[in-house]
């Protein structure tokens, strides 16, 4: 079994609605905790066949605040999970919390159960900060939830950060930083603020007196690219941060294209060639599955260009990266225009290639939805290609990265001249053309 896959479970149920939260959560709901679990429970029975089909190698607990919904809730959800699934012995299993519904029976518990992974909220070090955002903890509840993580036995540990709160300087956000890193995190993901309309935050914006604008903010983003930088931390993605080995596996999933499946209202799956999501309401989600029926929302089949747009547009947020050859093994669609626009970019400091790959920098990821809309731009001028045309990109490639490294070479060492880098081309072109008629047995070789 070589298929993975990676399950996401919605919890949608929360102590208190944060301000500026437009995601499908619950505030004051308990009392039907227990139906939605009956629920749930029976959508991921009925979702046996298809999860015995793949081999699970990471479980997200999402919400909502999931930790709020009670251990043995989620003890019980991922024993029948486990019941019905392959599930890696090197799974990667995340339970997201807030720091105010943290304790040590129950995260006890849960690393019994298997959970090796806590996705905790602190956002802001700053009382005032929080407060504004209607969070329900401040700092020294944040440094007890870690203290009882650790007394648990969990060892991977993320903490969620926020930039560009209201009335949040540069300063503030130093010391939210600083305190972040005083826990030791073996992860960090740092979210600029949306105020994302129909939020209670969207609402009285304009009588909040200091908002950080676009500049600020982007000096935020810069400033704390280099502090957790220097703090050894790897900036694998736009707004995440890990120690060696400590990337989240599960959101890797979602911007490398692999496939997951969601339960739970207002969970979302991509399986099967399907993009999908059920309904964003509590009553009608019970409701359907009481009745046997899918509590689908939307349904769309993905098509084989839709899939090469997101292959722009969501590894282009990873420092990973896209790569020619990947692209058009899996497209067959010429990569010349993207390159072009990536050459540009790399001109003007936005993008830069390590290897055969392409990656934005720093500054380009301050700007990556519009470098990104520009890359797409571009797709859209490079249709499907023929074998002949794959294989002059091929020799032309690989020509023009011998004389990139002999331009490097010559410009360091003083001894390798260009021309002799060029002729190193002749030997490998063959092999280029068998690689090539692998990668498209159905063109005419």
């Amino acid at each position: 079994m070589s298929k993975t896959l990676g399950i996401y479970v919605h919890i949608p149920f929360c102590q208190s609605k944060c301000d500026y939260c437009s995601f499908y959560s619950l505030p004051g709901k308990e009392e039907q905790m227990d139906m939605y679990q009956t629920a749930l429970i029976t959508q991921i029975k009925g979702s046996a066949e298809t999860l015995k089909q793949y081999k699970i190698n990471t479980i997200y607990f999402g919400g909502g605040t999931p930790s709020f919904y009670g251990e043995r809730r989620l003890r019980s959800i991922l024993s029948i999970i486990k019941r019905y699934v392959s599930l890696s012995k090197t799974a990667e299993i995340t339970v997201e919390c807030n720091p105010d519904s943290v304790d040590i029976k129950s995260m006890s518990r849960l690393k019994r159960a298997g959970v090796n992974r806590i996705s905790l909220g602190m956002q802001s070090a700053n009382s005032s900060e929080l407060s504004e955002l209607n969070r329900p903890h401040d700092f020294n509840n944040v440094k007890e939830a870690v203290e009882i993580i650790r007394n648990a036995g969990i060892d991977n540990l993320s903490i969620d950060l926020m930039f560009g709160l209201p009335y949040q300087d540069m300063n503030s956000w130093n010391h939210s930083l600083s305190c972040a890193l005083s826990l030791s995190p073996e992860h960090i993901s740092a979210y600029g603020l949306k105020t994302e309309e129909g939020t209670p935050l969207f609402a009285r914006a304009s009588k909040i007196d200091y908002l950080p604008d676009e500049d600020l903010q982007a000096d935020m983003y810069v400033q704390m690219v280099s502090t957790l930088t220097a703090a050894g931390y790897t900036q694998y993605e736009i707004s995440n941060f890990a120690k060696t080995g400590k990337h989240s596996k599960h959101n890797l999933k979602y911007w490398a294209g692999h496939p997951y499946i969601g339960f739970g209202c207002s969970a979302h799956s991509d399986v099967h060639g399907f993009r999908y999501s059920y309904s964003p309401n509590l009553t009608s989600y019970i409701e359907n599955i009481n009745q046997g029926t899918e509590p689908l929302d939307t349904c769309e089949k993905i098509s084989h260009q839709e899939r090469a747009k997101e292959y722009l547009l969501l590894r282009m947020r990873t420092h990973h990266g896209i790569e020619e050859w990947e692209y058009r093994r899996e497209f067959n669609m010429n990569f010349d225009p993207i390159e072009q626009k990536l050459e540009l970019f790399e001109q003007h400091g936005w993008a830069i290639q390590t290897g055969n790959r392409w990656h934005f920098t720093v500054n380009g990821f301050l700007i990556s939805n519009q470098l990104i809309g520009e890359l797409l731009d571009s797709q859209g001028e490079a249709p499907e290609v023929s074998f002949e045309d794959h294989f002059r990109s091929a020799c032309l490639t690989e020509r023009k990265n011998l004389q990139k490294q002999a331009t490097k070479d010559f410009t360091s060492k003083g001894t390798i001249l260009i021309k002799k880098s060029i002729t190193q081309t002749k030997p490998i072109i063959q092999k280029l053309k068998e690689e090539i008629s692998k990668m498209l047995p159905s063109q005419k070789k």
